[in-house]
């Protein structure tokens, strides 16, 4: 394990990482490189939102069928326009779009990236923290334009993940299976410092996150168990709710002070249901940040999310994410153990 040294930046970091990844050839590195540039054109338009009038819905609706903000849209051809010409990548996919992104012809790559450009954006005209979310595979196909089982690989399988959370600052997280570090952007001089070196996850915290406007259609087991955190001693008082109803924003806040996110089937949506978040765009990368980091994330049905093969680019899945003793004792619960 290298040494993390704070105040250098994250180009820095990105290469000194690759030398654990010889294999990468130098691509994984300008790949991820080409998404901090992204990252960096996303931050400066989200903070001139309002000046530049591109607030507020655009019109139409993704393939989830949600309104698309305007930003949704800057963000999502922001990342794409970079990624099509970086020449590392064969294939993409967006929450934002239907089918697979081609890149351009000529410029296809090794690897593969599916992304969610603007995550948590129904938030943004109250200025609420968004983030962009990105999953990293190795190409399966042996060379040219890529396919969608290139993208439909499963979680282990990921050679990097990450997101970009635009708040009160603009930080990066990411890992290459060899831990998880922060960095945050100067704006002063444009650059990503490391600020979270080696982060760890608490094993267990005095946190959870989830939207109780749905309580009254959860499952018992669910019930059971969040009636459970807010009553538990433990010997430090019951659990104190923490719900921003932005994932990437609530998950960066577990990630760093502890917690448990949960969104889990309920009788309205019902047991037999995929869930709500999607799988390759939020569930899988956030998936290896957190074990990378020392947590765990889990279905309700105990399955683990790295675990599971996507059938489909826009596969949802219900998601227990978060510190490793509290998502022990959710399980606990669906399981009917406690």
């Amino acid at each position: 394990m290298l040494v993390k040294r704070k105040g250098i930046t994250v180009s820095r970091q990105i290469m000194d990482d690759q030398r654990l990844h010889p294999e990468a050839t130098g691509e994984l590195t300008s790949l991820l490189n080409d998404l901090v540039v992204a990252g960096k054109i996303i931050s400066a338009e989200v903070n001139m939102a309002g000046l530049a009038d591109i607030l507020g819905q655009s019109g139409r609706t993704n393939i989830q069928g949600e309104n698309v903000q305007k930003l949704d849209v800057f963000a999502n051809q922001t990342i794409k326009r970079r990624m099509e010409q970086c020449g590392h990548v064969c294939v993409m996919a967006s929450e934002e779009e239907d089918d697979i992104i081609p890149v351009l012809d000529g410029y296809e790559g090794n690897y593969t990236i599916a992304f969610d450009p603007l995550d948590g954006s129904t938030n943004i005209d109250v200025n609420v923290s968004i983030g962009s979310i990105f999953s990293i595979h190795r190409r399966i196909s042996p060379s040219g334009q890529g396919n969608a089982q290139d993208l439909l690989q499963k979680g282990t399988q990921q050679v990097a993940a990450g997101y970009i959370i635009y708040g009160s600052s603009t930080v990066m997280v990411y890992t290459t299976g060899s831990g998880v570090h922060g960095f945050t952007l100067d704006p002063s001089v444009g650059e990503f410092f490391l600020s979270h070196p080696d982060i760890k996850i608490p094993e267990t915290s005095l946190y959870y996150s989830v939207n109780e406007a749905y309580a009254d259609h959860w499952f018992d087991s669910t019930r059971n168990f969040i009636n459970y955190l807010k009553r538990a001693d433990g010997g430090n008082g019951p659990y104190s709710l923490r719900y921003i109803g932005s994932l990437v924003a609530d998950f960066h806040r577990n990630l760093i002070k502890g917690g448990i996110f949960l969104y889990t089937r309920d009788k309205k949506s019902g047991e037999k249901s995929e869930g709500k978040l999607r799988l390759l765009y939020e569930a899988a990368p956030l998936a290896l940040i957190v074990e990378q980091a020392g947590g765990r994330a889990i279905t309700d049905d105990g399955r683990r999310i790295l675990d599971i093969e996507p059938k489909n680019l826009h596969q949802r899945v219900p998601l227990i994410i978060g510190s490793r003793r509290d998502v022990d004792l959710a399980e606990k619960f669906l399981r009917g153990e406690m």
